[in-house]
């Protein structure tokens, strides 16, 4: 059977014998492979085209877009998603949310952090490394991140920016909290009423 177009699509040749079910078929099936396939969400994808052929493209109701990277395993490269919904970010003890609840979303292999972190008896957050917080298991990234956090002026502090760091699997041992903590650092006067947490960083 002669095959068109760069899909190489079967098309039943003049010399072929009137096999007309079967050359349909033929091409619905070689058509198949270039289409969308329709899910409602990633786990049917996974359910239904886990062993599907290599470069299979399959779209969600919520307009999740996602390319098959793999011949042999479900494996997938995310085209679009939408963010997931910000949850709450759970912190250490002795802390509370200050002006602005402190949470945390994934965003392909990034990981945001917003919101403001105070002591819980309304002291001051000492300034030689404490930590805060403890980031969700799926937001612990393979090495420390750290970024710039700011934080309160009143009183003693000047700079109002410290740094947040976030602990990898790595820092298990470290005295201050293992994997996932949330550290607090600044060179700032006595301490500092609150931190802020707005930041991101890689999870590889």
């Amino acid at each position: 059977m002669a095959t068109v177009g760069r899909a190489q699509l079967p098309i039943p040749g003049g010399g072929d014998a009137p096999v007309g079910p079967g050359a349909l078929a033929a091409l619905a099936l070689a058509v198949d492979l270039h289409l969308f396939q329709h899910v409602t969400d990633k786990a049917e994808r996974d359910a239904q085209y886990g062993d599907a052929p290599l470069h299979t493209a399959v779209t969600a109701e919520n307009g999740s877009l996602w390319l098959k990277t793999s011949a042999s395993t479900n494996t997938w490269a995310t085209i679009w998603e939408p963010p997931e919904d910000w949850r709450p970010l759970p912190l250490a003890s002795g802390y509370t949310a200050g002006q602005i609840d402190p949470e945390i979303r994934v965003v392909g292999r990034q990981v945001h952090m917003r919101g403001r972190i105070e002591k819980t008896d309304g002291t001051v957050i000492p300034i030689n490394g404490v930590k805060i917080a403890t980031v969700p298991a799926d937001c612990i990234p393979k090495q420390i991140s750290s970024f710039a956090g700011g934080a309160s002026i009143t009183g003693d502090p000047m700079t109002g920016v410290g740094r947040v760091e976030v602990f990898s699997p790595d820092q298990d041992s470290n005295a201050l909290g293992g994997r996932g903590s949330v550290l607090w650092y600044s060179q700032d006067g006595t301490g500092v009423t609150w931190v802020d947490i707005s930041g991101s960083y890689w999870l590889d």
